[in-house]
């Protein structure tokens, strides 16, 4: 079914959150950098022009030999350069304003970047005299300094709270560390555009929207604006099932954080009926091993009162028990 479109509708936009805790080897260098902040200490390494590097450094940059010899710097140092964060962001050091900045610790001949609690820029500059303020929980990650503040800090400065740990790798009591965990985020504010938009309404009301092209007449969905083979705009808008076949698919078999389903389980590409391109869905309602590519698949929708501009309105896809499609009937759309 071919339906209208309303220009005045504002697209939608929302806040968006991507965010994992990465996860990484440390090696023996950064290794011993770590497992020595956990102890309060920072070492670094030198190299083989008698400079030593903080932190360290896994080769030299001037032979590129492996390096080994540890040196203990001091907990203070000197502001090479910094810049000022009027606004923190979630995640940063600190909640207050605050000024990143190189700082050359006393004993080494390179800058470390970290956060000072300055409490305001005029309070900071290049040469002032700076201080580790340790973690009050050392676990082994560079979090373990807090930040850095003032030697001479001024009259009424009040420090800031220190950041809570962040997540630790098991290891037993007293180990050298060798994995960190740091939790990474990226916020943003998402505008779908305006046919994406009618689309997620769309949603909302439980329908499948998709637009064709008026050239090669090939349907989109979710909808693009434009046709992607001829280059002009789409304008048509069409009312789809919600039932399709399987194009290709994968079994699930390995376990992830924020997992929602246990594995085994199929992630598909379900090509909807008179669509010309598929999307990526679960397929649910049979044994994964039973899956297979043609196979005739029908929307399992959630309950209404739950619906929202989401396709996970779908909660997934499941087997119809029709006869499946044949190969050369979707062999195009791989």
């Amino acid at each position: 079914m071919t339906v209208g479109t309303d220009a005045a509708e504002a697209p939608l936009s929302a806040p968006l959150n991507v965010g994992f805790d990465y996860t990484r080897s440390v090696g023996p260098v950064l290794g011993h950098f770590v497992t020595a902040l956990r102890e309060r200490r920072i070492d670094g390494v030198r190299g083989s022009d008698g400079r030593v590097h903080v932190p360290p450094v896994e080769y030299d940059p001037t032979t590129a030999e492996p390096l080994s010899e540890f040196v203990t710097v001091a907990n203070e140092g000197t502001v090479l350069s910094w810049s000022w964060i009027a606004r923190p962001l979630d995640g940063q050091p600190l909640a207050r304003p605050f000024a990143w900045a190189l700082i050359r610790l006393d004993g080494a001949d390179t800058a470390i970047l970290h956060a000072v609690d300055a409490g305001a820029p005029e309070h900071i500059g290049t040469g002032s005299r700076v201080r580790v303020r340790w973690a009050d929980e050392p676990v082994g990650h560079i979090r373990d300094i807090a930040c850095f503040d003032l030697v001479d800090p001024p009259a009424g400065h009040t420090p800031t709270e220190s950041p809570a740990a962040p997540p630790v790798a098991e290891r037993a009591d007293g180990d050298p560390v060798g994995i960190v965990i740091t939790p990474i985020h990226l916020r943003y504010q998402h505008s779908a555009s305006p046919e994406e938009s009618r689309y997620l309404r769309a949603l909302a009301e439980g329908r499948l929207l998709g637009q064709r092209c008026p050239v090669c007449r090939k349907v989109y969905i979710p909808p693009r604006g434009a046709c992607p083979v001829d280059g002009v705009p789409t304008v048509e808008e069409i009312d789809l099932p919600d039932t399709g076949i399987i194009t290709t698919f994968c079994i699930v078999n390995v376990p992830f954080l924020g997992q929602r389903i246990k594995p085994p389980y199929v992630a598909a590409y379900i090509l909807l009926d008179g669509a010309d391109i598929a999307f990526l869905h679960l397929v649910l309602g049979c044994d994964a091993a039973d899956v297979r590519m043609g196979m005739r698949v029908r929307a399992s929708w959630k309950p209404r009162d739950e619906w929202g501009t989401t396709l996970e309105n779908i909660q997934h896809f499941e087997p119809t028990g029709e006869p499946d499609a044949p190969y050369e009937s979707f062999a195009h759309h791989l």
